[in-house]
């Protein structure tokens, strides 16, 4: 026993001292004793060979029905979404340097910061009556910058709520309204929204062109975030809204409140700042002016986002969805606009370059001036198309020369040719009291006597109305009933050249043809012209500088402009300027203008041309000188004369116009009652010899009638004699 025991431990001590190495390379299924061997399964990576003989059992054990091991599906799941996080870093990294380059790349195209500055908004010439009410405003924008204190609060509620509901959190760019407006573009498989602040479209506006490019966006971005750092919210928010566009021509909450509502910004409702709000998104296409249902269907957008960000109740909602859709005329409307585009026109030769803001008081009274657009509309509105008449105009003019009143069409909206102070048309008869000025300052008096009948001078018969002749008459009663060869006599006998010469004299700037027809008012002219040309008639013989603009300043008040009362050169004596108001009374009194009388001492002359194109009548009182002119812009024959609707325009209009004011004579100093022999002057061919009336033969107007009362004319209470 003791030997067995002794044996192992020899056994076991050979064996310690015997070094074993691990067979690699073994077939499986071999035997070396009590050798170490590695087997496939302990590699970490197995050989070709053994990989490909490892699947011959395992094939073996499926087929013995043995489950063969699945890799986990979970686990690919998670591979894949590791490799998704995984690339998708790698992309917004690269993404990011990119992006970075870009930036860095159109930013160093534009300037440098410290030079950026906000641009001067483009001036605005805010105008206004003689009493300091707002005519209109003028200039790119249309409208004079306010300030958030001066504009209804629910303006900026609106906008903020359907154009950048973050507007007050985020620092010029909103990632969040960004990434919104780039998923709902995604979904809708167009662009659809814009994803830009407040702040990025004032950008734009200000510094940038509206071009659709990287760059454009990137330097849009890049200014965003300066204006944040240099301006508050309510700076940037103020901007905005007096420089954003609100389509048909208006430039600002303010222009665009006077365009669609005719009324300040500051007066604006709700459901009016929800229509402003929503034609931010198409300005052109949205206005009232053009869609009226499309510009309410969109302030209902925006008035449901007000009421759930909070800003309005469900019964101020109720009632803004409840008003009904606002209208607005393709273009501004009211006959003052004729006014502030006159005033445009005359501004820069007064003061130069518009460069800065300014305030430009005018000459004209508003109450004249609604008065005077009634005057000329209601007529074409009721009796146009009975007469073929479609257009008309009307100039006011006070003795100093001053407009009061001018209406340059029927409907400014549809037509804004002034046709008051740029269309020249012939005046007819309107012009005759020229030609009776001259013959008057050649000697002759109301009282002279012509013979009226046929005559001929020359190729050229001029014919009366209806070719209806009075025989002997006095040129007073002449002028009155505008009879045309009484009219030809004188212009032949004074000479053509005169009669040019007194017109000129007395405000007509139109080149005049001097020849025989002159006398009929073959000449064109424009109603401002002539009307100017009646005012020495009114203000006793004295020249006027008709004019619109009295002052100019500035925003702050300083004086760029202010007129000042000044004599007026003299152009007719002040007998002469009896005898023509004398005579021209007589029209009123009892000739073609009669229906004109509405109880204050006035005279006037009416005007017809051929075939009734153009219809006038220019009279006047001591306080204001008016001409009427209607006809169609396109030369078309109507069915007025002088003394059908223009005397009916002037009558209304001078009637309201002289409620309450006190009574002044015509002025003039020459007494009717002294009646001296005139000389005789022969007539053209075919004419009766002249007749010198007998005492008591011609028309003798009631004594007074031109003769000086003892009583300040306006004009001398005017200019403070």
């Amino acid at each position: 026993m003791r030997d067995g025991i002794a044996g192992r431990e020899l056994m076991a001590k050979a064996t310690r001292r015997r070094r074993i190495e691990p067979v690699f390379d073994a077939t499986p299924g071999e035997s070396r004793g009590d050798t170490l061997r590695a087997s496939e399964s302990d590699r970490v990576v197995p050989s070709r060979k053994r990989k490909a003989k490892a699947a011959k059992p395992a094939q073996k054990r499926k087929k013995a029905g043995r489950p063969a091991r699945r890799k986990s599906r979970g686990f690919s799941f998670l591979g894949l979404i590791r490799g998704a996080v995984y690339w998708g870093l790698v992309l917004a990294l690269w993404g990011g340097i990119a992006g970075a380059g870009v930036v860095a790349w159109y930013g160093a195209r534009m300037p440098a910061a410290t030079t950026w500055s906000i641009p001067d908004r483009p001036p605005n010439v805010k105008i206004l009556s003689n009493s300091g009410d707002l005519i209109a405003n003028r200039g790119m924008t249309g409208g004079e910058a306010v300030g958030l204190h001066e504009m209804s609060p629910h303006i900026p509620q609106a906008v903020i709520a359907i154009e950048d509901r973050r507007f007050y959190s985020h620092f010029g760019v909103d990632p969040i309204g960004l990434a919104r407006a780039m998923a709902e573009n995604v979904m809708a498989g167009r662009i659809s929204q814009g994803g830009s602040t407040l702040t990025q479209q004032l950008a734009k506006n200000l510094f940038l062109k509206p071009d659709r490019t990287i760059e454009r966006k990137v330097q849009e971005v890049l200014l965003a975030i300066w204006l944040e750092q240099k301006h508050t919210k309510a700076q940037i928010l103020e901007m905005y809204l007096n420089r954003v566009y609100f389509g048909s021509g208006a430039y600002g909450v303010e222009a665009a409140s006077r365009r669609y509502f005719n009324k300040s910004a500051s007066q604006v409702t709700l459901s009016e700042a929800a229509l402003l709000a929503g034609l931010l998104k198409a300005p052109s296409r949205l206005s009232p002016a053009r869609d009226p249902q499309a510009a309410e269907a969109r302030a209902q957008v925006v008035l449901g986002a007000m009421r759930d960000q909070g800003m309005i109740g469900d019964s101020e909602l109720a009632a803004a969805m409840s008003a009904p859709a606002t209208r607005a005329a393709a273009y501004w409307t009211g006959s003052e606009h004729y006014v502030a585009d006159k005033v445009m026109e005359e501004l820069p030769a007064i003061i130069g370059e518009v460069k800065d803001d300014v305030v430009v008081e005018t000459t004209v009274d508003l109450t004249l001036q609604k008065f005077a657009e009634d005057s000329i509309r209601n007529l074409i509105r009721e009796q146009g198309e009975a007469h073929a008449v479609s257009q008309g105009a009307l100039v006011s003019i006070d003795a100093s020369g001053a407009v009061r009143a001018l209406v340059g069409g029927y409907d400014y909206a549809n037509s804004q040719f002034d046709r008051a102070s740029e269309a020249k048309r012939q005046p007819g008869s309107a012009f005759k009291p020229f030609v009776y000025m001259a013959a008057v300052e050649n000697g002759l008096t109301p009282f002279s006597v012509r013979n009226d009948a046929p005559v001929r001078f020359g190729k050229w018969q001029p014919k009366n109305y209806k070719d209806k002749y009075y025989g002997p008459i006095t040129i007073s009663e002449a002028l009155a009933r505008s009879l045309n060869s009484v009219a030809a006599q004188l212009a032949m006998e004074v000479g053509p050249k005169a009669v040019v010469e007194v017109a000129h004299r007395l405000g007509i700037e139109s080149d005049l043809n001097a020849n025989a027809s002159i006398a009929l008012g073959t000449s064109e002219v424009t109603p401002l012209e002539l009307t100017a040309a009646y005012v020495l008639f009114a203000n006793g013989g004295y020249r006027p500088e008709v004019h619109f603009i009295q002052r100019v300043t500035t925003e702050a008040g300083d004086v760029l402009f202010d007129r000042q009362l000044k004599s007026l050169p003299r152009v007719a004596s002040d007998e002469v300027v009896g005898m023509m108001n004398h005579m021209m009374a007589d029209t009123v009194k009892y000739g073609s203008a009669r229906k004109a009388d509405f109880g204050w001492p006035a005279a006037g002359k009416t005007g017809t041309t051929q075939e009734s194109r153009d219809a006038w009548f220019v009279g006047y009182t001591a306080n204001l000188v008016t001409g009427v002119w209607f006809g169609n812009d396109s030369n078309a024959p109507t069915k007025a004369s002088g003394s059908s609707l223009p005397v009916e325009a002037w009558r209304a209009f001078m009637e309201k116009a002289h409620q309450g004011i006190p009574v002044f004579p015509l002025p003039g100093e020459w007494d009717p009652n002294s009646r001296t022999p005139q000389p005789q002057i022969a007539v053209g061919d075919g004419a009766a010899p002249p007749i010198v009336p007998s005492s008591g033969s011609a028309p003798v107007p009631p004594a007074g009638v031109g003769e000086s009362s003892g009583k300040k004319s306006l004009l001398d209470i005017l200019l403070g004699n």
